[in-house]
């Protein structure tokens, strides 16, 4: 149940960040893109499932990359975590 809520708070952290950046709010994506790390951390450590953590090591890219698609890439992670908590839980 923990890691439940711990995707589903990543997904709702990197959905925020994406709609911040793409607003050009770079504060507020800023302030998720710390959450989602903090999540990130968090997940890694109580999850044993081999596709989490295939999706951590791609998102942690992400979230070091400065480039244009970041917040689509962003966004897409926020999906497939969601789609995660929703298919497993």
């Amino acid at each position: 149940l923990d890691q439940k809520i711990i995707i589903e708070s990543l997904a709702m952290d990197l959905k925020r960040f994406a709609i911040g950046l793409h607003r050009g709010s770079f504060k507020m994506a800023d302030r998720f893109k710390e959450e989602a790390v903090k999540r990130t951390g968090e997940l890694e450590t109580c999850s044993n499932n081999e596709y989490i953590h295939k999706l951590i090591l791609s998102l942690k890219q992400v979230l070091r990359s400065t480039g244009d698609r970041v917040a689509e890439d962003a966004l897409m992670f926020s999906t497939l975590f969601q789609n995660f908590a929703l298919k497993n839980f």
